[in-house]
This record gives C-alpha cells, structure tokens and sequence, in this order.
C-alpha cells in the first residue's frame, strides 16, 4: 500500500472508529469510499492527489464553483469585524433580505436558518398554524428533509407506490398519518383527493423539478393547477426550491414558470456551499413567526454573518450577466453532447436536465414520474459513474442522482467529460 493510500486508510478508519459509518450524514457513504482533502473550482482532489471534475459538487451548493475567491473574502473580511452577537437586528441580514424580495417572485418578507430541512419543518408549522389543519399533501419522488412529516416516499421500490414508505425508523405514526403521497404531474389525483379531503389539507408542498431523483420536469399546467386548487381550499402552496433555488436563475424556477406560491423555501446554492436557508413568501403568513407572535422561530445561527455575507456575494456574482450565461451554456453543451453520444451508438438512454443540471438516465422516455423512474437500468447507472470516476470524473455513484455544472467549470472541463463518457458507454 502506497503511502498516500495508507493515508486515506487511516482518515476512513479515525472516522469510523467516533462516527456511526465514518460519515456525519447518511448520504455521504457510497462506493467507491473515496476521501477527499482539497475543493477548488470545478476540481476535487482525493488523498492520494488524484484530481477529479467535480459534477456531485455536494448535492448542489458551489453553484460559483469550490472555495470561489470573491466569497471567501467576502466572508474573511465579514469575520474580522462580527460573528454571532444573538440579539437586536443586523444589518447584512436586512440587507440580503432586500435583495431577495426583489429577486423572488413570492417573497414579501424572509426568515433565514441553516438547512433546507429546517426551513421545510418550519414553511408546514407555519401552514399548519394559518390553516388550522393537519393533513399535508407531497408527491412520489420529492424529497423535503429528514423531519417525521415528509421524509417518505423518494426513490421507493416499485411495490411501496402508492403506500406510505418512511425512510426511518423513529418516526411519529400520527405525523406519518397526516401526510398524503400523491404522483407526480397527476393534477387529477390531487383533484380528487382535495374534494374527499380539502378542509383538511393544511398546505401542498412540492419540489418544483423532483432533482432528488434526477431530472423530472413539472408539466406548467400541472403547477398552475396546484395553484388553482390551493386556493380554491383554501390550502398554502409550498414550492421547495432548496435546490432550483439560485441554481436556476435568482428568482428560482419559480420565476421560469410564471407561477407563485404561498411560500419558498431555499438554501444550498443561495451561499455557495455556507451554510444558510430561507423561507420566504407572502408577508401576512411570515408575520405570524415575528416575535410574539403565535408561531415559534427561532435559532441561535440564524442568519449567521458567515452565511449571510457568502450569500451577498454570490447574489452579486450572479447578477452579473455572463454568469448564467456561462454555466447554461455549458449546461446545454453537455446534455447535447451526451445525446450524441447516445445516438451514434444507439444506447438505450436518455439525457435529462435543466440549466446547469444533466444525467443520463438507462431507459427510454417518457419521464414524466417516479413510476416511469422504475424502469431505469439502476445497476448501469452506477457501473457507468463508478467506471466514469476511475477516469477522474466524478459523478455520486447512486441511482438516480443528479450531476451539477458550475460557474468555474470550463469548456476545457466538458470536452473532457464527454470523452471519457464516451469511452465509458462504448464499453458498456
């Protein structure tokens, strides 16, 4: 064993000795069980000193790319004057606020917290409080974090559809109980389900492009006709944009569509890879969680100036022009370049994305659901990563998952891809 594997031996082996499996959430643990000491731009280097173009760039948030430069200064010269005071208003935080009722379709006033699951948890406590109901409605594929109301149904096995499927053990029954899963882009499902139970649906939450499982994009008339309905019942709509928020554009895929909900949450990306969340929406839902009033928020690194300052300087970089530009394009280049691929060797695939996302899914179309996901050939979706990571491309070696382009990738950086990718489906 060569020295610089002993190295990676011994960090897996430290971790796993004081953490449950080596690793601080359950997605982390994969195969190859690779460690990685060093992020810059589009790269990441394992122990060993292997580079690697970064596409799982850690489920999405280095939108600009790792360790961007303008950030971290950002951030360095925003320490050297305050970190956590706790109290009182602060004025970064009013700030960035300002900034994102302005980019936001939905977003009267904004709450800041660290996680997209924190502020998913907090978006249904609220829902729930304004409505005085219980019951919420998800759908088949989307994931909202890890709290007992929505951690359900992702990418489930083909006889739990159409049944509850909790993905942890602990969960609260009667919170389990209260959450309805309903198909994807089935406006009629949801219809239905509203005129059995509408008075009891507190709100509607949804992941505006289910990324959790890929790339499945939402039918407009589908998303305009959960707004319909949610009025009609008088039930919040919710979009999670943890993901498509920034990544698609500042004002989320939200703003693609035309169509606004009730409230937004967003994180990941809004920071570049600091952590930082929101919830965000209309103005007399939010005022119900200000102080003294009757929904409770709170959080001592809410609105940390570390986050707070890296969000103000991605808002900054990305308001200029060419950033979307750029990452879109290479966004295009790569889904097209893989479509070729695909049709000169007349595989049994398929290229899906939006913006700066792409996969390649192993089946053919339509893609219109988590059902349609069921046929998806999962053991080549994970050979074809795993043999594109031994080619220094790494893309997470999990079905279903997608891949990220950011700010500082190049056009350098998806020639190369290609290449290997082409390498890579010949063989298989």
């Amino acid at each position: 064993m060569s020295s610089t594997a002993a190295r990676s031996q011994a960090i897996i082996e430290l971790a796993q000795r004081s953490i449950p499996g080596g690793v601080s959430s359950a997605n982390r643990l994969v195969e190859p069980n690779l460690v990685f000491t060093c992020a810059q731009g589009a790269y990441i280097f394992d122990a060993e000193g292997k580079r690697y173009i970064d596409y799982h760039a850690a489920f999405g948030p280095p939108l600009l790319g790792h360790c961007n430069q303008e950030v971290n200064q950002r951030v360095i010269e925003t320490l050297s004057q305050i970190d956590v005071v706790g109290v009182g208003s602060n004025e970064l935080e009013a700030q960035l606020a300002a900034k994102l009722c302005q980019h936001i379709p939905c977003a009267e006033k904004v709450l800041f917290c660290n996680s997209g699951s924190e502020a998913t948890y907090a978006a249904l406590r609220l829902a729930r409080a304004v409505t005085g109901r219980r019951k919420i409605i998800k759908f088949q594929g989307c994931y909202h974090g890890w709290h007992d109301a929505i951690l359900m149904n992702v990418i489930s096995p083909a006889e739990k559809l159409g049944q509850k499927d909790p993905l942890s053990a602990g969960m609260l029954p009667e919170a389990v109980e209260n959450t309805l899963v309903l198909p994807f882009n089935d406006l009629e499902a949801v219809r239905q389900t509203l005129e059995q139970q509408g008075q009891e649906i507190a709100a509607i939450i949804l992941e505006l492009i289910p990324h959790n499982i890929g790339c499945v994009l939402p039918q407009p008339a589908f998303v305009k006709g959960l707004r319909d309905l949610t009025r009609q019942y008088g039930s919040v709509l919710i979009f999670d944009e943890v993901v498509t928020g920034f990544r698609h554009g500042l004002g989320g895929y939200q703003k693609v569509l035309g169509i606004t909900p009730d409230l937004t949450t967003m994180a990941k990306a809004i920071a570049n890879g600091y952590p930082l969340a929101m919830l965000a929406g209309r103005a007399d839902l939010l005022d119900h969680c200000k102080p003294g009033g009757d929904v409770f928020f709170a959080g001592t690194f809410n609105a940390h100036p570390v986050g707070v300052a890296a969000a103000l300087a991605t808002l900054e970089i990305l308001e200029r022009s060419e950033s979307y530009a750029h990452i879109f394009g290479l966004g295009a280049r790569m889904r097209q370049g893989l479509c070729d691929i695909i049709q000169k060797y007349s595989l049994k695939a398929t290229v899906a994305g939006f913006g700066s996302i792409f996969l390649v899914y192993f089946m053919e179309p339509p893609i219109e659901s988590y059902a349609d996901l069921l046929r998806n050939d999962a053991t080549k979706f994970v050979a074809y990563r795993r043999k594109m990571i031994a080619r220094g491309i790494y893309e997470l070696p999990v079905n279903l998952k997608r891949n990220h382009i950011s700010l500082a990738h190049t056009s350098a950086d998806i020639a190369e891809t290609l290449e290997v990718a082409e390498a890579v489906l010949r063989e298989l």
